[in-house]
């Protein structure tokens, strides 16, 4: 986080969040809700608001995006923000707090953010297909035009491919990426593979997709 960020805090503590503004699409991308729009706290139990969730706008500055990555994190409860000075933006999560592309040479993941994620804690596989990683940053998913390059990566320790353990039942145990940055550290360790229902993801990983106020929204 950015040290003018962090001093913005000591010298206003107890301003409060706001909720709404912005949200972070499946594809990594940050969207602009100028009309408080992202997400109606108010109305979280309805299916009409999970479905016909506003698309937000585009966010081009590039320097607006550097400074929104550089100061997004998590709180105690989940929730997911980008710190706006001595004020948290709550983020509407669309799918996870981190999208998780493939990026250089050989099998390295990196955030959308733009953070290396070397140590992966667990994978997460739900019901329907999509792959998650509990990351050193956060959970994320992985990126939907990389899945199955990470799938055909991933083995277990006795080097069995994890594609052909799902295709006939196996339990796959730990699994790891067959090449990877991460994976010719000495420190370098396996990680289970688990299995959930979609709707399940959230409690799973321990994330909260559509954050509510309450009132320590502003607690360091």
């Amino acid at each position: 986080m950015d040290d003018q960020v962090i001093a913005a805090i000591s010298r206003w503590p107890d301003v409060p969040g706001v909720f709404g503004w912005l949200s972070l699409s499946a594809q990594g991308h940050w969207r602009l809700h100028p009309h408080g729009d992202a997400w109606d706290a108010q109305n979280e139990n309805s299916a009409t608001t999970r479905t016909e969730l506003s698309p937000g706008e585009t966010i081009g500055n590039a320097r607006i995006l550097s400074f929104i990555n550089r100061n997004y994190a998590g709180d105690t409860q989940g929730r997911w923000y980008f710190q706006n000075g001595p004020q948290r933006v709550f983020v509407r999560l669309d799918v996870a707090p981190f999208i998780l592309h493939l990026s250089g040479p050989g099998l390295v993941l990196q955030t959308h953010t733009g953070l290396a994620a070397e140590h992966i804690a667990a994978w997460w596989l739900d019901d329907e297909g999509k792959l998650y990683a509990r990351t050193e940053h956060g959970p994320g998913l992985i990126a939907g035009r990389d899945t199955m390059a990470v799938f055909e990566a991933l083995h277990t320790i006795q080097g069995q491919p994890l594609l052909d353990l799902l295709e006939s039942g196996t339990p796959a145990g730990k699994i790891m990426l067959a090449s990877s940055r991460a994976n010719r550290r000495a420190d370098a360790v396996p990680a289970p593979l688990k299995r959930c229902k979609a709707s399940e993801v959230c409690s799973a990983l321990a994330f909260v997709r559509f954050p509510r106020p309450d009132s320590h929204t502003n607690a360091p």
